[in-house]
């Protein structure tokens, strides 16, 4: 692949290749590669449990038989509604070993949530926590009972846990109720389906073509949207990540796992680039500074991928200097920006290298990151990662290029882009050049750096001026007090468009709506200026952290229909 631009390429780190011959392999192919190579090495650590990948590779298999012996066919669907646990683990590998397609699904969903992406997906089979069931079955009535298969958050526990939960002690016993739920009659066991099942060997499959992964998408700003993801895809964006951090070492890194694995970011940013390197993944069902901590502690990991705000929350932690958290190397940040500020604090305190990066759910997800050696450049999302074009293209002429410096949409170009989206045919999602149309405004300096300016579906149009939310949102972020914001337009009679923001106040801070306005008035323009701010003690958000502009203009729309 020739580099369109190669302004960028200044910046790579040495040793890293501008591109590289990216394997058309089964996504099992990573794992079969690492267990090959370290077959005693540590694949998954998880409460206490250790999993080898010898170990790893042998669950797969025979759930994958498994599987089989349900009647999953190769291009049959799997969900997988699970917290961050091996069970995850297994039942994505296991999928891909018979050419299945695992769709990872959100365990918190509600049912109806869970109705709509399971009625577009029409799962073979589903595989969910016992707490779960009756939540999975109220979303998909149709799906046969011995189709449900059901794990528990024991089963990877260590024998002597497990033991410990079976005491008749009142306190185990209410550990006991909130770990695991009863298994209803003719639903099979994910640790039977394990034991019991014949292993199976890899299916032929055509790697470009055949979707490992259908991946939901669009929950930030409308309803979602299912990417279909092959096993090339995925398998490209692994090898992308892992030549993006040339002093990694196969068989001694240790990644800290708490995103989580049915979003995009944390299935390829924890599992795949740690199995890609034949190293640990320490698995957190969640995120809790505590658990985070007592991981750190215990397990020194070397990779720690995340999102603004966890690391917001472990600088801002008054216990972080008790913990050693000097172990920590690299840690990627995405999926929104990151503030300088946290970046510089979190570097300043653990010494490690705190970078920002950029993708898509639809590009497996990662097309560009600053680079993990040398100065980089903060408030940027970086440059493209090997075997990544990209370029800024006119809004309402994507044919066309815009000048470097000027602001437009973002596109890209790789082997990590999607098949598109599901049901295939639905829409159009790339052009016949291979081109993706990210959705978002960026600019592109003269380096090659790239900064992402905001959604293009999120731009504000007030009496014919463009106003970007995050800009907004960037001057009250650094406003004394003020913990998290968010930035919407809603209509106005009159300038088409009006900014609100809503702003959430740090614990015991005295912030005014007054106070915000000022401020945004000294450092913007009048026209984008809000014109109204609502303090509130939170902001909803989606599973990685993002506010959902989607549900705060709903709630302006209720509160109209209601005449409040």
């Amino acid at each position: 692949m020739t580099i369109e631009s190669p302004a960028w390429l200044a910046a790579y780190p040495a040793g890293v290749p501008a591109d590289f011959e990216f394997p058309q392999v089964p996504l099992t192919r990573l794992l079969d590669d690492a267990a090959g190579a370290f077959p005693s090495g540590v694949a998954i650590s998880y409460a206490g449990r250790i999993i080898t990948y010898r170990q790893l590779v042998a669950d797969v298999d025979r759930f994958a038989g498994s599987l089989r012996q349900l009647g999953v066919q190769a291009g049959d669907r799997v969900a997988i509604v699970l917290p961050n646990c091996p069970q995850f683990v297994v039942g994505l590998f296991a999928a891909a070993r018979i050419g299945a397609v695992a769709v990872p699904c959100n365990p918190l969903a509600t049912a109806a949530e869970l109705r709509e992406q399971l009625a577009m997906v029409e799962p073979s089979a589903l595989l969910c926590l016992d707490r779960s069931v009756a939540n999975v079955r109220e979303a998909s009535p149709e799906l046969a009972e011995e189709h449900v298969v059901v794990a528990s958050l024991l089963d990877y526990y260590p024998p002597s846990a497990r033991l410990a939960l079976r005491s008749p002690m009142p306190k185990s016993r209410r550990r006991r109720a909130r770990l695991t739920a009863s298994v209803p009659a003719g639903m099979p066991t994910f640790r039977a389906l394990v034991r019991s099942g014949r292993p199976t060997r890899q299916v032929q499959l055509d790697a470009a073509r055949d979707i490992a992964v259908l991946q939901f998408t669009g929950g930030t700003t409308g309803l979602p949207k299912a990417a279909m993801l092959t096993h090339a895809n995925l398998v490209a964006n692994a090898y992308q990540t892992r030549l993006w951090l040339p002093d990694a070492t196969a068989g001694r890194e240790t990644t800290l796992g708490v995103l989580p694995l049915f979003h995009v970011f944390g299935l390829t940013m924890c599992v795949l680039i740690t199995v890609l390197l034949g190293g640990r993944l320490v698995l957190l069902p969640r995120f809790d500074l505590d658990l985070v901590f007592e991981a750190i502690d215990a397990e020194h990991p070397t990779l720690f991928p995340g999102v603004p705000p966890i690391y917001q929350a472990i600088v801002d932690a008054p216990d972080v200097r008790r913990h050693d958290l000097s172990s920590i190397r690299i840690c990627i940040s995405g999926a929104m920006k990151l503030p300088v500020g946290t970046q510089e604090r979190f570097a300043r305190i653990t010494g490690a290298r705190l970078v920002e990066g950029y993708g898509t759910t639809e590009t497996s997800p990662a097309t560009h990151c600053n680079p993990v050696a040398g100065q980089g450049k903060p408030g940027t999302v970086g440059v493209p990662l090997p075997g990544t074009q990209a370029r800024i293209v006119d809004p309402t002429d994507p044919t066309r290029a815009v000048e470097v410096g000027a602001d437009g949409e973002l596109a890209v170009r790789g082997p990590q882009v999607f098949r598109g989206y599901w049901p295939p045919g639905v829409e159009p999602a790339v052009d016949a050049d291979g081109w993706f149309l990210t959705g978002d405004l960026a600019r592109m300096d003269a380096d090659g750096y790239f900064t992402i300016v905001d959604r293009k579906k999120d731009v504000i149009i007030a009496g014919g001026f463009n106003i970007y939310p995050a800009e907004v949102e960037s001057v009250i972020a650094r406003v004394d007090g003020v913990a998290d914001c968010c930035v919407v337009g809603l209509p106005d009679r009159y300038r088409g468009e009006t900014v609100k923001a809503y702003v959430v106040p740090r614990t015991g801070a005295q912030v005014t709506e007054q106070q915000i306005i000022d401020v945004c008035g000294q450092e913007l323009s009048a026209y984008k200026v809000p014109k109204m701010v609502e303090l509130r003690d939170d902001l909803p958000k989606s599973v990685v952290g993002k506010a959902l502009r989607r549900v705060l203009v709903a709630e302006e729309q209720a509160k109209g229909a209601s005449g409040d």
